[in-house]
């Protein structure tokens, strides 16, 4: 008498075999899963930390130790041309996408629906503010690149650090307005959730922060850790001089200083 073969029992017989004659023996499968699950645990568990700790003492020790370093070396005096233009959008669209990143990704859900804002409109509103920001800031250093690399004057007293970090703003700028494509076609604003739960759970020091990143598409992950890495270049690069912007707050409120005439202090 024969008994039926059940195929499934023996696939699984089979398997435990080759892992127990051979326990490195993962299906391909699994390997790659895993080796994926351990990247973006990294680059968006671990790597915002490693950024923002370079970012913040790098900035410290920089201006303990090189404060003649610490500036933003003007280039008016080489040529005007272009400068005043690609300083201005730059700059301008530059704060405008800071700010408009800090606030869309930290507000939480529930208080801009609380106003009534859906997240289908945030997202739009995201897209569409985005989208003139990210252009007049690429429009900026477009002229600035351009400025510094055709004259002579100025390539020459460039460091490396200084063509490369324009480059690097640049190629985020563009990988970030390209991601607006992607945002269009997400119209329920699914991965803006995502994201905003990202780096929420990063700045409150919340564990899964990674997990929100794991069904994020390629394009998003590939701006985030691009917008990372200038937290790791800001130290070492001009970029130092933004810590100065707050500088003017503090000049505001500082004391009085007492002025007085020369002829008043001569002892007759």
């Amino acid at each position: 008498m024969f008994l039926p073969i059940n195929e499934e029992l023996i696939e699984k017989d089979n398997h435990a075999n080759a892992l127990l004659s051979n326990p490195s023996f993962p299906p391909e499968g699994e390997v790659s899963n895993q080796q994926g699950n351990l990247m973006n645990e990294f680059l968006f568990g671990v790597y915002p930390y490693i950024a923002l700790t370079i970012f913040l003492l790098g900035s410290l020790l920089r201006f303990d130790r090189d404060q003649y370093t610490w500036k933003a070396d003007s280039s008016q005096l080489l040529k005007r041309g272009q400068l005043r233009m690609g300083s201005m959008l730059f700059h301008a669209g530059v704060l405008l996408l800071f700010f408009g990143h800090l606030f869309g990704l930290l507000t939480p859900h529930a208080v801009y629906s609380a106003f009534g804002l859906s997240v289908p409109t945030k997202q739009l509103i995201a897209v569409v503010a985005g989208g003139i920001f990210g252009l007049m800031c690429l429009v900026g250093i477009s002229l600035l690149i351009h400025r510094r690399l055709s004259e002579p004057r100025i390539l020459a007293t460039s460091s490396k650090m200084d063509i490369a970090i324009l480059f690097w703003v640049a190629l985020t700028l563009v990988i970030g307005l390209i991601s607006t494509f992607f945002s269009l076609a997400h119209k329920e604003g699914e991965i803006m959730l995502l994201l905003a739960e990202w780096a929420q759970h990063i700045v409150t020091f919340r564990g899964g922060a990674a997990e929100a990143m794991l069904n994020v598409p390629f394009i998003y992950k590939l701006h985030v850790v691009c917008g990372l890495t200038l937290f790791v270049m800001f130290p070492f690069s001009r970029l130092v001089h933004v810590w100065s912007g707050f500088g003017i707050v503090g000049y505001l409120f500082r004391p009085y200083q007492l002025v007085r005439q020369r002829k008043s202090m001569i002892i007759k």
